[in-house]
């Protein structure tokens, strides 16, 4: 295993050889406070370790032309999914977090845990099929998941719309069957990250993205960092209580929680009650006798019926409120929306823009911005493949691996 202070210097210089900030040798002397026999030590190790390749000699002024050197990207590659409440995204990754692969599937994680996992290990299984013949190495995996997770253990804890998983170890199961490290968080935590590393995120340091489906949560970003709390439940928004009425009871069993009121889900149930009281002509017409989903509500909307353009006014409503309390107390630089109810258009985002900015402090919102996610549906895919690079690379279990000059080894499960 390597000592702290080394994995952190080669780690130091593999990012300056990632971010192309360092193109050379001498380059990573000028830009590190290391002597040339140290920059030269730990570069033969990167190099040995595969992930540092030189290539062809650069051009310079003056002096003898030095050898490029590049980020080897395609050294190990990562399974990543994200797993939704009624479909997945499961991709591959490059290590240097580039979507080489992948594909949307229709599922309903209501059908359980054995169901889900055979249907993702299906599509993985897949994915590494069609790559074959491309000498691929998996390092690891990420997944995002609808609920709450306990990071340490990459266990489910209580989860409302995920019926069954609270006593399954995923990370078992998925390392035993691929017998690669994996990682675990819920899907806004990793739509966070995919917004941090490749979306609208990107070069921010304070920022709340918030997801706004089947469910409602927040991912926090603080100082370029995904902040998840002490044990991985920070930013879950959805189960703040919005309303007394006790009628309205949350699938997480409170009642008056904005998640049962202004969420997809939500949504749906207040539709299936205008079809029911016979209101809503758009909704009976669109649905023929099957359940009201919150996508028909945001169609209604968008198509211009004023019943469900009044429910999703009142779901913005709530939901600018909610964050306006955020952004007081957190003062983000950014604040992004994504999720199913996004679909609905500007009308959505533009309501909640203007709570927040009228019922927020005007120090907290003077240079705040308040937009949508730039990847769409796939930002939490992105993100899980973040997740894993990121504990991957992480210090002291980058000592760990590459001390022993090999791949990422299996993580401890629980018990």
């Amino acid at each position: 295993m390597l000592e702290d202070d080394q994995a952190r210097s080669l780690l130091q210089i593999l990012e300056l050889v990632r971010s192309g900030q360092a193109l050379t040798r001498p380059d990573l002397a000028r830009a590190t406070q290391f002597g040339r026999a140290v920059v030269t030590s730990r570069l033969e190790q990167l190099l040995d370790l595969g992930l540092v390749a030189e290539g062809d000699l650069l051009p310079v002024p003056r002096g003898r032309s030095p050898r490029g050197l590049h980020f080897n990207t395609g050294r190990g590659h990562v399974l990543c999914a994200d797993i939704g409440a009624r479909s997945m995204f499961v991709g591959l990754s490059d290590l240097g977090g580039r979507i080489v692969d992948h594909v949307s599937v229709e599922h309903d994680i209501s059908l359980g845990p054995e169901q889900t996992l055979t249907a993702l290990c299906e599509e993985f299984d897949k994915i590494l099929a069609r790559a074959k013949d491309t000498d691929l190495q998996v390092w690891a995996i990420g997944l995002g998941v609808p609920g709450p997770i306990e990071h340490s253990t990459g266990l489910a804890v209580s989860p409302p719309i995920m019926p069954g998983w609270g006593d399954l170890d995923v990370r078992r199961r998925l390392q035993d069957q691929y017998g690669v490290p994996v990682w675990v968080d819920n899907d806004v935590n990793v739509m966070a990250l995919g917004e941090l590393n490749v979306g609208n995120a990107r070069h921010q340091r304070d920022v709340v993205v918030v997801k706004l489906s089947t469910g409602i949560g927040a991912g926090l970003i603080s100082n370029g960092v995904l902040h998840r709390g002490a044990q991985g439940s920070a930013g879950d928004i959805g189960h703040v209580k919005v309303s007394d009425d006790p009628t309205i009871v949350c699938r997480c069993g409170n009642t008056g929680c904005l998640e049962a009121l202004a969420s997809s889900w939500a949504l749906g149930r207040q539709g299936q009650e205008l079809v029911d009281r016979g209101e809503s002509s758009f909704l009976v017409e669109r649905t023929a006798g099957r359940a009201v989903t919150g996508d028909d509500v945001v169609v209604g909307a968008i198509s211009g019926d004023h019943l469900c353009m009044k429910l999703m006014s009142d779901s913005a409503r709530l939901v600018g409120d909610t964050l306006a309390l955020v952004v007081n107390f957190y003062n983000p630089a950014l604040v992004l929306l994504g999720g199913r109810l996004m679909a609905a258009g500007d009308a959505y985002l533009a309501t909640v823009r203007n709570i927040v900015y009228s019922r927020s402090l005007p120090l907290a919102t003077r240079e705040l911005v308040i937009g949508k996610v730039g990847l769409g549906s796939e930002a939490a895919l992105h993100g899980a493949a973040a997740l894993a690079l990121e504990e991957v690379f992480r210090p002291e279990y980058f000592a760990d691996w590459a001390g022993r000059r090999s791949t990422p080894q299996l993580l401890p499960t629980a018990t």
